[in-house]
């Protein structure tokens, strides 16, 4: 039992090192692609942080499977090359028994990241889709943001304000609106207006209403523009209500996925299984992996292990591909990428059991035969 804990204790301690700094790579990545977005004016800033969160559970799932597999490598790397498991294998530890223990942790991993995969990830895909449907929907003075230029969010207007105050009200604004698509002369406007306000119409349509300004309207590259001064100036800047954004299989329940037929349907069915299911395969592959000797240091197979976990993985990519494509067969999914997985894991186990060194010696004795 000490000894089931201290290798339990081991790997858990360094899997949650990797695991934070991994989750602080990935998280600072996809944070500045949304505040990237976010100043494009695609959405309100304030919902930069909720974005972030919704994102954490698609994050948490890729991440998850990567920190186990290297957590195992440092840990048994460690204690390989400070002679610790010399010593648990002479006192009659065995390295199956080593791997049944990692194995233990490994399937904890895999029902968790399970859970967050399919159910959690969909569910935090469809609840982003409903916060950016929204915020587009309320669209208009929360996505203005002073002191700098904007699309509006009809896509037909570049926008500027220098100051909006407490009371909502638009200072000093900056209108260059492209020219209609249904009228034929195709003139463009220039409008400055001292102030303005965004309102909303019945039909949940937004304008903007500017008071006291200046209108140029005209052709581009030809001189005749007629200049009109006004008191009151409205452009819409937004349609009526937005429709409900295309929902991706991603975002479906697992329910509702199991009852769409065809393979892209069948393709992210068997995605949301292959991440949690190679987790103790990979686990099966990381522990014979981290076998080093004093000399080689504890890092020593780390680069070709790391290469075999991009292998598998880019295995699952390609077949997910493949299913959507329907080159692979829905009875045979990503089965076949996780049944070679299996077995180069008890190839690798078995080199140093002595079944394992028995059948290998038969080998090499018929090499040196022929």
């Amino acid at each position: 039992m000490i000894v089931f804990r201290y290798l339990i204790r081991e790997v858990f301690k360094a899997q949650i090192a990797v695991l934070f700094v991994l989750l602080a790579i990935f998280i600072s990545q996809h944070f500045v692609r949304v505040l990237a977005n976010a100043s494009d004016g695609e959405f309100p800033a304030s919902l930069v942080m909720t974005l972030l969160g919704l994102n954490l559970p698609y994050l948490a799932v890729l991440v998850l499977p990567l920190s186990l597999f290297l957590g195992i490598l440092m840990a048994h790397g460690r204690m390989y090359a400070e002679s610790e498991m010399v010593v648990l294998h002479g006192v009659g530890v065995s390295e199956w028994y080593i791997t049944r223990v990692t194995l233990l942790l490994a399937v904890i991993n895999m029902l968790f990241t399970g859970y967050l995969s399919v159910f959690v990830t969909p569910w935090a895909e469809e609840k982003q889709n409903q916060v950016l449907e929204s915020a587009q929907s309320e669209a208009g003075l929360a996505a203005i943001t002073q002191g700098r230029f904007q699309t509006s969010p009809n896509g037909r207007a570049v926008l500027f304000v220098e100051r909006i105050d407490r009371d909502n009200q638009l200072d000093k604004v900056f209108v260059a609106q492209l020219p209609d698509p249904e009228d034929e002369s195709g003139q463009s406007n220039i409008v400055m207006a001292k102030g303005g306000s965004v309102v909303e119409d019945s039909s949940g349509g937004q304008r903007l209403q500017l008071n006291d300004g200046v209108q140029y309207q005209g052709t581009p590259k030809k001189v005749d523009f007629q200049v009109v001064e006004f008191g009151g100036y409205q452009m819409q800047i937004k349609e009526q209500e937005v429709d409900e954004r295309r929902r991706k299989l991603s975002a479906l329940p697992i329910k509702d996925l199991m009852a769409i037929d065809g393979p892209e349907a069948t393709a992210e069915f068997h995605w949301r299984l292959a991440i949690p299911l190679a987790i103790p395969l990979m686990t099966l592959i990381a522990v014979p992996m981290a076998r080093v000797n004093v000399r080689q240091g504890k890092f020593a197979k780390m680069f070709p292990a790391i290469l075999l976990y991009l292998g598998y993985f880019g295995l699952m990519i390609a077949g997910r591909k493949a299913l959507e494509d329907g080159v692979v067969p829905a009875y045979l999914g990503m089965w076949w990428i996780h049944a070679s997985a299996l077995f180069l894991g008890i190839l690798l186990l078995g080199k140093e059991r002595p079944s394992g060194a028995k059948i290998s010696g038969m080998f090499k004795r018929k090499k040196v035969a022929a």
